[in-house]
């Protein structure tokens, strides 16, 4: 049986600040933004055309999901970037204005640096080493 993760969800405070987030300052690619009835909206992101793996949208609508917005995974890592130019990617992102936390450093797994979403969820961005 085959088996892949074609979609990840994301609890946000409103769904246009999400996407331009993502699409203005971490160019992904909106895949998706249609209105089903007054209160069901599909909004979601990729990182490139054709990518298995979406993360979709989901507004934090009740004060429960408020409380989780930044924090679904407890401070760890939500979503691991892979990049094929960890540094470039930094230098990029940083003038985009992406807050990062610390530089690239080289790990045994290659090249990495940690940065967050606009609700302060982590995110690693990683260069494998044989890229």
């Amino acid at each position: 049986m085959h088996r892949r993760v074609t979609f990840v969800t994301l609890l946000v405070n409103d769904f246009d600040e999400a996407v331009a987030f993502y699409v203005e300052k971490l160019g992904f690619i909106k895949t998706a933004d249609n209105q089903f009835g007054p209160d069901m909206r599909w909004v979601s992101v990729s990182p490139q055309q054709g990518s298995e793996t979406e993360i979709v949208f989901v507004k934090a609508d009740t004060p429960e999901k408020k409380r989780l917005v930044g924090s679904q995974v407890a401070g760890h890592v939500l979503m691991v970037l892979g990049t094929s130019n960890c540094d470039d990617d930094f230098r990029k992102l940083t003038n985009r204005g992406v807050k990062f936390h610390g530089i690239p450093k080289d790990v045994p797994w290659g090249r990495e640096v940690l940065f967050e979403d606009l609700y302060g969820n982590l995110f690693d961005l990683v260069e494998r080493r044989g890229n």
